[in-house]
């Protein structure tokens, strides 16, 4: 009984400085920019107070969807990377590892190209019809990878990556095919995107994938126990009375609508789906009804820092957010299979 509170205590602390530190980062970003503003003036825009035309542009056209969109597309990013990881059980499954960002990043450059730069961030429909296209695009290359994975019925999680790259691959190509046959101002509105990037975010955006992630999250956490059954193995769920296939179908489902929410946002911004799970595991163990609000609110923070950096560090130039994330996230990839072979 003293462990489990002792256990909880420690895990709200774990909550409450993950929180603060997301606070700050919001702080940041909020005050510094091309154009900084001081607290003061932001207190006074944001609570209607003497507001000014020149702050209220700044702050809710440009600075406040663009924080909002990176808090979002990380905590998707990181609780669909738990979900994936608990599934496989395969510590090094990662969203973008497996394809399935490739496939709905494919699916919502195919969108752009339909379209023909006639959808913008203030257009309701394609707001709307992205996140349809990227979920439909990543449960298409999933289903392409699980057909190949299974062997004798049974997921093989190295089979299983070495069909996500296969079709990370061939989906990158088609992607790059269909964006060389845009006109230029859309080929470059797709390659900033493609290399993962928030600077375009709106309110509309925002709200058109809020809905994905109000609806699968819930579902996702109720069955945060399924998850650490299946790290004992698929005979010993089934004892237990799982029924193993069902669960694993509708929690991928959940966590590719996820992600093909978040893609249609942001594009492929790889790695948070590997790194905040790995994170959240090492602080709080290994009860995924723990580790899933725990990875989110890491991805959450993860994001908001690389915008952060990505904005000012470069500044006056400004990296793709995928950028500044890969560049911490190759060498951590690079790290945990390093220590898979040797663990082995």
């Amino acid at each position: 009984m003293r462990y489990r509170t002792r256990y909880r205590t420690r895990y709200g602390t774990l909550l409450l400085l993950l929180a603060g530190s997301i606070l700050a980062v919001f702080y940041i970003s909020l005050t510094n920019g091309s154009f900084d503003i001081p607290v003061k003036d932001i207190v006074l825009t944001l609570l209607r107070i003497h507001p000014a035309a020149d702050y209220d542009l700044i702050l809710f056209e440009f600075r406040l969807p663009r924080i909002a969109a990176a808090a979002i597309v990380g905590f998707g990013l990181g609780i669909a990377g738990t979900v994936i990881q608990g599934v496989t059980c395969n510590p090094l499954a990662d969203p973008g590892i497996l394809g399935i960002n490739a496939g709905a990043g494919a699916a919502v450059v195919f969108f752009m190209f339909l379209t023909q730069g006639q959808t913008d961030a203030g257009d309701l429909f394609g707001a709307l019809a992205m996140p349809v296209f990227g979920w439909a695009g990543g449960l298409g290359a999933a289903v392409f990878i699980y057909f190949f994975a299974r062997k004798n019925g049974v997921l093989d999680t190295q089979q299983l990556i070495l069909a996500g790259l296969a079709a990370g691959s061939g989906l990158g190509a088609a992607t790059l095919f269909v964006s060389l046959k845009m006109n230029p101002q859309d080929y470059e509105m797709a390659a900033v995107w493609l290399a993962g990037s928030i600077w375009n975010s709106s309110w509309t955006y925002i709200l058109s994938i809020l809905p994905w992630l109000l609806v699968l999250t819930p579902i996702v956490i109720h069955k945060a126990r399924l998850l650490d059954l299946y790290q004992l193995g698929e005979n010993t769920a089934k004892g237990l009375g799982v029924k193993v296939e069902r669960e694993k179908n509708l929690l991928l489902l959940c966590s590719i609508g996820i992600i093909g929410a978040c893609v249609s946002v942001s594009g492929n911004i790889g790695f948070i789906g590997l790194l905040a799970p790995h994170i959240a595991k090492r602080l709080t163990g290994s009860r995924h009804s723990q580790i899933l609000p725990l990875a989110g609110l890491i991805g959450a923070l993860l994001v908001m820092a690389a915008d952060a950096i990505a904005k000012q560090v470069f500044a006056p130039v400004e990296l793709p957010v995928g950028i500044v994330i890969a560049i911490i996230g190759i060498p951590y990839f690079i790290y945990l299979l390093y220590s898979t072979q040797k663990r082995r």
